[in-house]
């Protein structure tokens, strides 16, 4: 199968591949085009999700996923996802709110997408502080009345302590039925099956002969991205290693080298989209590496984490999950020195986060060996200006490193709600049913 889809477009791989999910009873093959060709009509790049080759690394090549309407490669999930529930909202005449939490570029990519639809409601909150202000404005300067920004200051866990109040009031059954709530975090599965397709795509443009293997290192935080990517794999997709591209947050690299699952402090980094303490996605992923066969020592470990903050696996479930894996934790000045030597070598300039994903490549090259490396540069550089200015050293920035929509966004005026921390859930609840009572 994967030979016949050699040499498909974007759009239309993806409708091959959520065809093996969607059953016809649900989505119509033409609705499903429909809503595929809908979904990716704003992209700018007419690939979608180019690559491209680097010269100064034997076949290393970067797929960029920001070409989307913000940036990042949440968009990719995002556009499709959104959009899949405003499809079965209308059929079923239903409204749902959705909340989400954003270490940066979720919330701009929900916000964007959920932006007018008639049937959603959208919460999105962030640590205020914590990441870009070019991402901040991307939620706050948009005027449609049915998304609300929601700054959080003083969080200690930057965006874990988000997930906590969500998972709180997810919790609360009648909250739920009273407000509809969903949520489009990658604890949605329909956002984890999108994000499989972008791995068959840059599988197929890069590979000579279908078949052949590649490696694919991937700038990790909470592990949505990568579990797609797992499970693309155990899809058929010939992938030798992935490899866990952490910051300095190394809560992935401490599962993977160590097989310990703990929480440690927060650091805030350069690649602020991947500083997550808590990479729950881990959980999903580890009950397909151990075919579903463990789930009363799942949730043991899960309430290890919950309680006393870590939690140690066994050797043999250590190996069931950690094969295939290569995990590294990048320090701030090496990848601000690699953004500096691409961009000096090549003219080419990545993104911090792209920036960590080639830095563990490089540290795992002899592992690796010399099959080609797809590199997955997750955001544009346009969304961190203050750190391309600080790796680079120049006054200004050059033109790779500004992009129209960020620059527009400056002179917009902001909206939104500004919390504490500390009293998030209290004032959460009692605005989300003060805009209920508005609708």
């Amino acid at each position: 199968m994967l030979a016949q889809w050699k040499g498909l477009g974007y759009v239309d791989l993806a409708f091959e591949l959520l065809s093996l999910f969607i059953d016809t009873s649900s989505i119509l093959a033409s609705e499903l085009r429909q809503l595929l060709q809908t979904a990716y009509a704003d992209f700018t790049h007419d690939e979608i999700i180019p690559l491209h080759p680097l010269k100064s690394q034997q076949e290393t090549y970067i797929m960029e996923l920001f070409h989307g309407p913000t940036l990042s490669f949440k968009d990719v999930g995002l556009a499709f996802l959104v959009n899949l529930f405003q499809f079965f909202l209308e059929r079923r005449q239903e409204r749902r709110t959705i909340i989400v939490a954003t270490t940066g570029d979720t919330g701009p990519a929900c916000a964007h997408f959920a932006a007018g639809k008639t049937s959603l409601e959208a919460w999105v909150l962030y640590p205020q502080g914590m990441i870009s202000p070019e991402q901040e404005r991307q939620m706050t300067t948009l005027t449609a009345g049915n998304v609300q920004p929601v700054g959080v200051s003083d969080c200690p866990d930057g965006g874990d302590d988000l997930d906590l109040v969500i998972a709180r009031l997810f919790a609360d059954k009648d909250f739920v039925q009273r407000h509809q709530l969903s949520s489009v975090n990658s604890i949605n599965w329909g956002r984890v099956m999108m994000q499989t397709v972008h791995y068959f795509y840059g599988y197929l443009q890069l590979v000579d002969r279908v078949g052949e293997e590649i490696n694919i290192s991937v700038p990790s935080g909470a592990f949505g991205n990568l579990c797609a990517g797992a499970i693309a794999r155990k899809m058929g997709l010939p992938v030798r290693y992935f490899v866990v591209a952490n910051g300095h947050n190394a809560c992935l690299h401490r599962i993977f080298s160590e097989g310990v699952f703990s929480k440690q402090p927060i650091h805030e980094t350069v690649a602020s989209a991947i500083d997550i303490l808590l990479p729950y996605n881990f959980w999903r992923y580890l009950h397909f590496a151990t075919n579903g066969q463990q789930p009363t020592d799942i949730r043991r470990w899960m309430q290890e984490v919950k309680t006393g903050g870590s939690t140690k696996f066994d050797a043999t479930t250590h190996d069931a999950f950690a094969k295939g894996f290569l995990s590294c934790s990048t320090a701030d000045e090496e990848i601000l020195q690699l953004i500096n030597e691409i961009y000096r070598r090549e003219h080419y300039l990545l993104d911090p986060h792209g920036a960590v994903a080639l830095a563990a490549a490089n540290a795992q090259r002899e592992k690796l060996g010399d099959l080609k490396l797809l590199c997955l540069a997750t955001a544009h550089p346009a969304k961190f200006p203050k750190v391309i200015q600080r790796a680079i050293g120049a006054e200004a920035l050059p033109a790779a490193a500004r992009h129209p929509s960020i620059e527009a966004a400056k002179a917009r005026m902001e909206n939104g709600h500004h919390f504490s921390c500390a009293q998030l859930e209290e004032l959460l609840r009692k605005a989300m049913e003060e805009t209920a009572s508005l609708r």
